[in-house]
Protein backbone atom coordinates (compact mmCIF):
# COMPACT_ATOMS: atom_id res chain seq x y z
CA UNK A 1 0.00 0.00 0.00
CA UNK A 2 1.46 2.90 -0.69
CA UNK A 3 0.25 6.42 0.92
CA UNK A 4 0.41 10.16 0.03
CA UNK A 5 0.42 12.87 2.49
CA UNK A 6 0.74 16.58 1.46
CA UNK A 7 -0.05 19.55 4.15
CA UNK A 8 -0.57 23.50 3.29
CA UNK A 9 -0.37 25.96 5.34
CA UNK A 10 -2.82 29.32 3.93
CA UNK A 11 -4.31 32.46 4.90
CA UNK A 12 -8.02 31.66 4.07
CA UNK A 13 -9.67 31.72 7.73
CA UNK A 14 -11.99 28.57 8.26
CA UNK A 15 -15.38 30.09 6.30
CA UNK A 16 -13.08 30.33 2.78
CA UNK A 17 -10.97 27.18 3.44
CA UNK A 18 -14.82 25.29 4.20
CA UNK A 19 -15.93 26.61 0.86
CA UNK A 20 -12.94 25.17 -0.83
CA UNK A 21 -13.07 22.15 0.92
CA UNK A 22 -16.99 21.77 -0.69
CA UNK A 23 -15.27 22.40 -4.01
CA UNK A 24 -13.09 19.70 -3.33
CA UNK A 25 -15.38 16.97 -2.27
CA UNK A 26 -17.87 17.57 -5.18
CA UNK A 27 -15.12 18.03 -7.74
CA UNK A 28 -13.68 14.85 -6.22
CA UNK A 29 -17.38 13.20 -6.56
CA UNK A 30 -17.39 13.96 -10.11
CA UNK A 31 -14.09 13.85 -11.79
CA UNK A 32 -12.77 10.27 -9.82
CA UNK A 33 -16.12 8.91 -8.90
CA UNK A 34 -15.16 9.02 -5.26
CA UNK A 35 -17.94 9.14 -2.15
CA UNK A 36 -17.24 11.48 0.36
CA UNK A 37 -18.77 12.14 3.78
CA UNK A 38 -18.48 15.71 4.84
CA UNK A 39 -18.00 16.21 9.03
CA UNK A 40 -18.14 20.06 10.24
CA UNK A 41 -16.11 20.91 13.61
CA UNK A 42 -15.65 24.44 15.19
CA UNK A 43 -12.17 24.91 14.41
CA UNK A 44 -11.88 22.00 11.17
CA UNK A 45 -13.50 20.68 8.91
CA UNK A 46 -13.16 16.53 7.68
CA UNK A 47 -14.20 15.32 4.25
CA UNK A 48 -13.45 11.62 4.00
CA UNK A 49 -13.12 9.99 0.46
CA UNK A 50 -12.93 6.90 -0.67
CA UNK A 51 -13.60 4.72 -4.00
CA UNK A 52 -12.27 1.41 -4.84
CA UNK A 53 -8.70 1.47 -4.17
CA UNK A 54 -8.21 4.77 -2.61
CA UNK A 55 -9.18 5.89 0.93
CA UNK A 56 -8.40 9.54 2.85
CA UNK A 57 -9.51 12.68 4.30
CA UNK A 58 -8.83 16.00 3.98
CA UNK A 59 -8.75 17.90 7.29
CA UNK A 60 -9.17 22.09 6.62
CA UNK A 61 -8.92 24.62 9.33
CA UNK A 62 -8.21 28.29 9.74
CA UNK A 63 -4.84 27.83 8.87
CA UNK A 64 -3.87 24.76 6.94
CA UNK A 65 -4.94 21.42 4.65
CA UNK A 66 -4.04 18.45 5.53
CA UNK A 67 -4.88 15.94 2.85
CA UNK A 68 -3.65 11.65 3.67
CA UNK A 69 -4.50 8.97 1.17
CA UNK A 70 -4.27 5.25 1.30
CA UNK A 71 -3.96 3.75 -2.28
CA UNK A 72 -4.49 0.10 -3.24
CA UNK A 73 -2.16 -2.06 -4.45
CA UNK A 74 -3.10 -1.61 -7.99
CA UNK A 75 -3.17 2.22 -7.89
CA UNK A 76 0.23 2.08 -5.65
CA UNK A 77 1.86 1.50 -8.89
CA UNK A 78 0.79 4.75 -9.58
CA UNK A 79 0.96 6.89 -6.82
CA UNK A 80 3.87 9.77 -7.49
CA UNK A 81 1.37 10.38 -10.63
CA UNK A 82 -1.67 10.82 -8.08
CA UNK A 83 0.50 12.68 -5.89
CA UNK A 84 1.28 14.92 -8.60
CA UNK A 85 -2.60 15.33 -9.52
CA UNK A 86 -3.70 15.90 -6.31
CA UNK A 87 -1.00 18.42 -5.45
CA UNK A 88 -2.14 20.63 -8.38
CA UNK A 89 -5.71 20.17 -7.91
CA UNK A 90 -5.34 21.16 -4.02
CA UNK A 91 -3.06 24.06 -4.69
CA UNK A 92 -5.19 25.59 -7.80
CA UNK A 93 -8.31 24.90 -5.00
CA UNK A 94 -6.22 26.98 -2.83
CA UNK A 95 -5.16 30.13 -5.12
CA UNK A 96 -8.49 30.41 -6.24
CA UNK A 97 -10.27 30.36 -3.10
CA UNK A 98 -7.08 33.18 -2.08
CA UNK A 99 -8.56 35.26 -5.36
CA UNK A 100 -12.14 35.60 -3.71
CA UNK A 101 -10.70 37.17 -0.53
Amino acid sequence: MSEIRIRREHTLGLKKAREMAMKFAEDVEQKFDMECTIYEGETSDLVEFTRSGVRGQLEVSGEHVDLYAKLGLLLGAFAGQIEAEITKNLDTALAKAAKKK
